[in-house]
């Protein structure tokens, strides 16, 4: 089992393509990453960090870590490289179905409703990764409205990520990844894709018309204002620490409209002043207090 060494010590992985690794480079690392994202970092990820950035190394051709953090502290193209590659990026279709089956049987109904009669209906997916949450919550929504797209229903898909943001928009999925999808969903919103691969399918264009995917960093500067009927944020503040994971519900609470139904992951609590606006309401889900402002 590879082990941080003490601090004046090198740290090494067995194996060809070995790179020079200190406690400094990996504090640097751990550093950044907490400054950007929020993501905490303890040294037990050392070889984590080591395994998923030495293949930034051989492929800019650089001999150790320290020459690697001088690069990305000069270069902000490689440090969005940087992060992306330290990022968790698991994701799958319907992953915790009791979210969807609460949002399809209670969320959805009255909203639909009012969205048939014009009025506005907002979602937001924070921590998309590659889209298969998003597009979990339209297929959600095009089972009981079919038409959706021709109304004024939109969900927001952010995440820091680029590459996951990408191929989220373009809808694009191997057919391994699309194994929680019921067959009848597969069938009427996906459809084959040509050059992608064997068995590749996109979604429609009705599917991806209801997710408009954008860059955000959760503990950077947010542009949008809601209010959102529902809000996913489901194994995200996990990394961060507790008084980063306090601060990011205090601001997701106020972006909620009155009534409206926060979603978390299933190892994941709110905490801090947002439990003030916030009931729980079933397995980890939540809701706004109708008397609370928006």
């Amino acid at each position: 089992m590879t082990q941080v060494l003490p601090r004046a010590e090198v740290y090494r992985e067995a194996g060809p393509g070995e790179f020079g690794f200190t406690n400094e480079d990996f504090d640097r690392i751990a550093g950044l990453l907490q400054r950007e994202t929020g993501i905490h970092l303890p040294k037990s990820k050392a070889s984590l960090v080591y395994s998923r950035l030495a293949k930034r190394l051989r492929a800019l051709e650089i001999e150790s870590f320290r020459e690697y953090c001088r690069l990305v502290a000069a270069n902000g193209d490689e440090r969005m490289n940087m992060l992306a590659a330290l990022t968790t990026n698991v994701t799958r279709f319907f992953r915790e179905p009791h979210h969807f089956e609460h949002l399809k049987r209670h969320v959805l109904p009255p909203l639909l409703d009012a969205a048939r009669r014009g009025a506005a209906v907002r979602l937001w997916s924070a921590g998309c990764s590659s889209g298969q949450e998003p597009y979990s919550i339209a297929l959600t929504i095009l089972s009981l409205m079919p038409e959706a797209a021709s109304r004024d229903i939109k969900i927001l898909a952010t995440d820091i990520d680029p590459h996951m943001v990408a191929k989220g928009r373009g809808g694009v999925y191997a057919p391994a990844e699309l194994g929680d999808v019921p067959a009848e969903m597969k069938r009427r919103w996906f459809e084959d894709v040509a050059g992608e691969g064997r068995g590749a399918v996109r979604a429609v264009a009705d599917l991806r018309a209801l997710v408009a995917f954008r860059e955000l960093n959760l503990i950077g500067n947010w542009p949008m204002r809601g209010p959102f009927h529902a809000i996913f944020c489901r194994n995200v503040v996990i990394y961060f620490e507790e008084a980063t994971q306090s601060q990011l519900w205090g601001r997701i609470a106020p972006l909620l409209s009155p009534g409206g139904f926060l979603y978390i992951g299933h190892s994941e609590r709110v905490s801090g002043p947002a439990l003030g606006a916030l009931d729980s309401v079933d397995i980890t889900t939540y809701r706004k207090s109708s008397g609370a402002r928006p």
